[in-house]
Parts: structure tokens; sequence; C-alpha cells
């Protein structure tokens, strides 16, 4: 069954919990625009006319940097998506004559005011939160915070139902709330897809590509590629100095590899987050060292902290051909315009599974991702484009 065949079905066969309303919060309109814009075409398709589900919501500062959450419009019986990005930074607010960035913990505390401006009344309570707050201090070693298990645990208590999230630095934070619905989507075929068509000519084949793992946290994820791809796996580990902490973390000493030869192959790396780059900048230069014939990086996440002008040597000098990201977090303009650099639309895939929840069945019911990722490879194998390919 394609995707849009099991939307059909979806609305037709399967009645909602409640009517849909979705809050982008301020950062994540744009990201909200295009996941409201699917489900009004599909709504509209199967006979059931709505303009769009966005509800308008504010949350102004005082001077003095206090803040309050407003929502707009009546959000009573609703079943409730709050779409929120806690690492949009371009967002600004004043205190005290001072323009200040909005940090993750500026965006979570919006986020709570916005669930207490909706002061109980709605059905049902969602948050779709991609890149998981706190999600990198995921674990306490010695005297140390753990951020994000005890917002979720915060969110839980406030009346959260579900929470959404998008490639979690570590998944078993979802420990901390057993009893809370989270779903933790990994989008694989949306990267696979957006590769393919970035690179038609791309051999897949088990003597011609290799998939590495940039350390042992992101071994999952790139066993899961390798496993689809019918190709060898391969992995580094990060030695570090473990006598100091430099920007939060014990620095890297050096990235030992662990594998088969990368001779001649393009070699493709996947991890959650690229925040300064350093490391998949070294993990580059190493495999180039090494003789890959093209290095592929994928986050789903590129944050580069600590700007572009290392990514963009790197390319210049042939030591990493591309890297692609989602757009589930923002993306300064001067990304988005870099040659090396290809965006992954993830929108469609959310919207998914909106419509999946609000109407409470599986998102397997409307979008089977290993289906769609077999049919992709074969039609790779088949020498067929992808440019006509359901997201």
């Amino acid at each position: 069954m394609t995707a849009a065949a099991a939307t059909d079905a979806l609305y037709h066969n399967r009645k909602s919990v409640a009517p849909l309303g979705i809050i982008a919060m301020p950062g994540a309109e744009q990201l909200g625009e295009k996941i409201n814009s699917y489900l009004v075409r599909w709504a509209n398709e199967n006979g059931f006319p709505d303009e769009s589900y966005l509800i308008e919501c504010e949350c102004p500062r005082f001077a003095s940097g206090d803040g309050k959450g407003l929502i707009k419009s009546t959000i009573r019986g609703l079943d409730l998506f709050i779409i929120i990005d806690v690492g949009n930074y371009s967002r600004t607010y004043k205190m005290f004559g001072r323009v200040n960035s909005m940090s993750p913990d500026d965006h979570y505390q919006d986020l709570k005011r916005i669930i207490q401006a909706a002061s109980g009344k709605a059905h049902r309570l969602n948050i779709i939160m991609p890149l998981l707050y706190g999600g990198r201090q995921h674990r306490r070693n010695y005297r140390e915070s753990l951020d994000c298990a005890c917002a979720l645990q915060e969110l839980q208590a406030m009346g959260v139902d579900n929470i959404i999230t998008f490639d979690a630095h570590d998944p078993r934070v979802n420990n901390a709330v057993p009893l809370m619905g989270i779903d933790n989507v990994i989008p694989s075929y949306q990267v696979l897809k957006t590769m393919l068509k970035t690179f038609p000519d791309l051999d897949m084949s088990p003597e011609k590509f290799m998939v590495i793992s940039p350390d042992e946290g992101a071994l999952g994820r790139n066993m899961y590629y390798a496993t689809m791809l019918g190709v060898n796996l391969g992995m580094f580990y990060k030695r570090r100095d473990y006598s100091r902490v430099v920007d939060g973390k014990n620095p890297i000493v050096a990235h030992e590899y662990l594998g088969n030869p990368v001779e001649g192959k393009t070699v493709f790396v996947a991890d959650d987050i690229i925040a300064s780059g350093g490391s998949m900048l070294d993990l580059a230069e190493n495999l180039k060292s090494r003789g890959a014939a093209r290095t592929i990086a994928y986050a789903t996440y590129g944050l580069f902290t600590h700007g572009l002008e290392q990514f963009d040597e790197a390319h210049k000098n042939g030591i990493l051909d591309a890297v692609f990201g989602t757009n589930l977090t923002y993306r300064k303009p001067e990304l988005l315009e870099r040659p090396w650099f290809h965006e992954v639309d993830v929108s469609k895939y959310a919207a998914y599974f909106i419509a999946a929840i609000n109407h409470d069945v599986s998102i397997t019911t409307v979008i089977n991702p290993h289906d769609k990722i077999e049919a992709l490879l074969e039609r790779q194998r088949n020498g067929k484009k992808h440019d006509d390919l359901d997201d």
C-alpha cells in the first residue's frame, strides 16, 4: 500500500481522537507551516475541508526578562500538538535593553508557559520536540545534573500525554517516564532518498560502499543503515583525556578505527548532531588518509557551533564530499547556500506521525520505513530515478 492510499484509508476508516490543533512555538513556525500544509491537503482530499490547523501563540517578554505565554484562540477539546525547536538560537529578546539570543533553556521555559496557558482545556496534549531538550546530558557521571530526564518528568506532571522526538542522542532517556508515550523517530528513509537524489550514480554495493559509525554511541543507527544496505560496518572509538574537562566534556585525544579497509569506497558516516564539527572532520581526514574515494556525512541536527569555514576548507581539499542534515532545527542561511550541504526534508514524515496519533493508529499503518527503503534500493539497483518518490 502506498503512503497516499494508507492516508486515504486512515481518514475514511478511522475517526480522529478529537479535532486537531497545532501550535508552532516561536522559532518553529517554518516547520509548523510545512507540516500544517500536508495535513490540510490530506484532509481536503478526503472530504474534510479545513483551511488550517495552526493556532497562533505568543511568548512576550517584559523589559526585566520575565515572560508569559499567550494562546490567541480557543483550544478547548482539541487534540493539541505543540511543535518546538529548542535549538533555534536566531530568536532574540530584550532584557534591560540588551539583546539576548534564546537558549534551549529559554525555549523550554516558553513551552511550559504555553502548556500553562492551555489551562487543561485541550482534550490531549502532545509535544513535538525534534531536538530533545537536555538530550546531550543523558547520563550522570559523579555530581552532574540529569537535565533531560528531569524535563520529561516535569512535562509529564504538567499533563503532557505524548512526546515525539527525532533521533534522540540516547533513546534510553525515556526510562525516566515509562508511563508516558514517547516516540523516537529515525528518518532513515528520507536520508537515503535525499542522498540518492543528490548522487544518482552512487554505487551502494558492498564492494563500493561502506557505513562507518563515528563512535560507539552512534553504533545502533549506523548498524541499521549497514544492515538495510547489506554493506560492511566499521567504527571509530574516541580515545579521551579523562583528566581534563573542556567545554563540558573530556577532550578527544585520538580517533581509533576498527573495521575493514575503506580504500576505493564511498563511506557514509551518520550521527545525531554535528556541534563544532571537529570530530566529523577528524574522521573524514582519517578516512581520506586510508584511501576512501568519497566521504559523505549525515547528522540529523547540523548545528555548526564553531562556524562553517573549516567545513568549507575540508570540502575544497576533497576531504569531505557532502554533509546531509534535516530541517528539524534552525539552519543559518549561510549553511543552506553551501554547495556541500544538502537538506533532508522531514516535514511530511512528521505530518504522517501527527495524522496517525490523531487517529490513534500505528504509524506503520500509514508509512512503513522498512518497506519504503527496500523499494528505494530496488529502484536504485534497476537504475531508476528517484525524483518522483514519496516522502
